[in-house]
């Protein structure tokens, strides 16, 4: 009984692999739209949820969320100074959405 179990185990993880391997494909193969209303800036993170843009400082909104150039959520701590972004505000005037650009994006205005 225990050795059909560890063979169940190991044809359940054959399976497993492939499968995991083409959802990781997907993930990068994702899309990001950066709407066309974001404007584009260089950004710093100064303290908690303060940041530069082009040298002005700026606060983040509640929830403010911040993706890499692989469209990952990072915090704010983890933004690398003089990133090349696009940004959105609400209503406040904060900083609400932000997405580091990739080379490419940065090169096409």
């Amino acid at each position: 009984m225990q050795i059909a179990n560890e063979v169940a185990e190991a044809k359940l993880g054959q399976t497993r692999l492939p499968c995991a391997q083409k959802l990781a494909g997907a993930a990068q193969a994702q899309l990001r739209s950066i709407p066309a209303d974001a404007q584009r800036a260089e950004m710093r993170h100064v303290q908690e949820n303060v940041v530069e843009l082009n040298g002005q400082r700026a606060q983040l909104a509640p929830g403010a969320q911040i993706r890499d150039a692989s469209n990952r959520v990072i915090v704010p701590a983890a933004l690398p100074s003089g990133s090349h972004v696009k940004y959105r505000l609400d209503a406040s005037g904060h900083v609400r959405e932000v997405w580091i650009l990739t080379p490419q994006e940065a090169g096409a205005r």
